[in-house]
């Protein structure tokens, strides 16, 4: 499968952004996505997944109510939703695919994006 991400943006603290991964070339519906982000001189870390039977899960607290991912089956795209930003969230960000279901290590997923660069002004 191959994926394209698109909305990184440069906004200020508090403000909001919609990220978009679309995947194409295989059964959409079989893979588990995940959102990732990486910080300049950090570690990749895994924000939030959704596996193939639709099931979503939380990596990094964070995150927790104020990233939202949802998912369009018809249009093969994952959508994560970004409020209340903060500096802390500058980074680039990813989504991954792989077959099945989520995993919280990066490693474990075998198909990536070229990422979309998020800067938040404080």
């Amino acid at each position: 499968v191959q994926l394209v991400e698109s909305g990184g943006d440069s906004v200020p603290a508090g403000g909001s952004l919609r990220l978009t991964c679309v995947a194409s070339g295989s059964s959409f519906g079989a893979y588990a996505i995940g959102w990732f982000r990486e910080a300049p001189g950090k570690e990749r870390e895994g924000l939030v997944c959704s596996s193939s039977n639709g099931k979503i899960a939380y990596y990094t607290e964070s995150v927790k109510g104020r990233f939202t991912m949802s998912t369009d089956n018809v249009k093969n795209t994952v959508y994560l939703q970004m409020d209340d930003l903060k500096s802390e969230d500058t980074a680039r960000y990813y989504c991954a695919a792989v077959p099945r279901w989520c995993y919280s290590s990066y490693g474990a997923f075998d198909s990536w994006g070229q990422g979309t660069q998020v800067f938040v002004s404080s």
